[in-house]
């Protein structure tokens, strides 16, 4: 069967699977969440900014392959992450292809979020058997997972996707705690490092998504990347990115590379 056909018969059946997965993906297994000139260019009429550069590869397997870990954001968990699980488990991965990540501290500091990241991309890799594995950050996970692309290179990712990260700060955090408080400020000791020399992942494709009317990413250009494709939506909030039908499938293209 070709790639086109297996894509088709995976999303006419998303809507009779997602029924039988959510389930069982809630019982078996984040906050922090201006605009630039676009053009209509992402699925669902989703604008994609023209400033950021075109660097996504054609992918050369199946993105149902490649398994994939779901990273929260600032004081969320696995649990505010189901629905976007059980989105993948309707459009085709295994149930042991798809990880929820819950930190210890889901407050905590990106330095160490960044340790546990590592840990569950060990963890994934070994109980699917792959090389590499995708990586789906919300919110301040993203500050998190570039920590860990940062400190590992050649580390075994694919794909990342940025949604609404705060990739330059937030003024939002002045009404955060913990760990990650501090680091979310804009121009924080710990942003200018991470922004000092690659602001994108290096040797790893990505895309960053946002959404209009984002009261926690303040800018809202914070959530971008320089030469990394973004895309627009409107009009979630910023924790309802992660159940947004549009959202969903921007993600989905990029993962299976169309």
């Amino acid at each position: 069967m070709s790639r086109a056909s297996r894509r088709a018969e995976r999303r006419l059946a998303t809507p009779l699977v997602i029924g039988f997965a959510a389930v069982g993906a809630l019982v078996g297994f984040g906050w922090a969440g201006g605009s630039t000139d676009a053009e209509p260019s992402g699925p669902g009429g989703a604008r994609r900014s023209t400033e950021a550069g075109s660097n996504a590869l054609p992918s050369t397997r199946l993105a149902g392959d490649v398994p994939v870990l779901v990273v929260p954001g600032w004081l969320d968990t696995a649990r505010d992450l189901a629905a976007m699980r059980i989105r993948f488990l309707g459009a085709g991965w295994a149930s042991e292809a798809v990880q929820t990540l819950t930190f210890e501290e889901p407050t905590g500091s990106n330095r160490d979020h960044a340790v546990e990241l590592a840990v569950a991309i060990d963890t994934l890799r070994a109980r699917t058997g792959a090389d590499r594995i995708d990586i789906v950050a919300h919110s301040m996970g993203g500050l998190a997972t570039r920590w860990y692309l940062r400190g590992f290179p050649g580390a075994p990712v694919r794909k990342v996707v940025f949604i609404a990260s705060p990739h330059r700060g937030t003024l939002s955090a002045h009404l955060a705690w913990g760990g990650g408080r501090e680091e979310m400020m804009p121009g924080s000791p710990f942003l200018d490092t991470l922004n000092a020399a690659q602001p994108g992942p290096v040797g790893v494709d990505a895309i960053t998504i946002r959404t209009l009317i984002d009261t926690h990413i303040v800018p809202g250009e914070s959530a971008t990347l320089p030469d990394v494709p973004d895309f627009e939506v409107c009009c979630p909030t910023h924790a309802g990115l992660m159940r947004d039908d549009e959202v969903f499938q921007i993600v989905l293209d990029f993962l299976e590379g169309g």
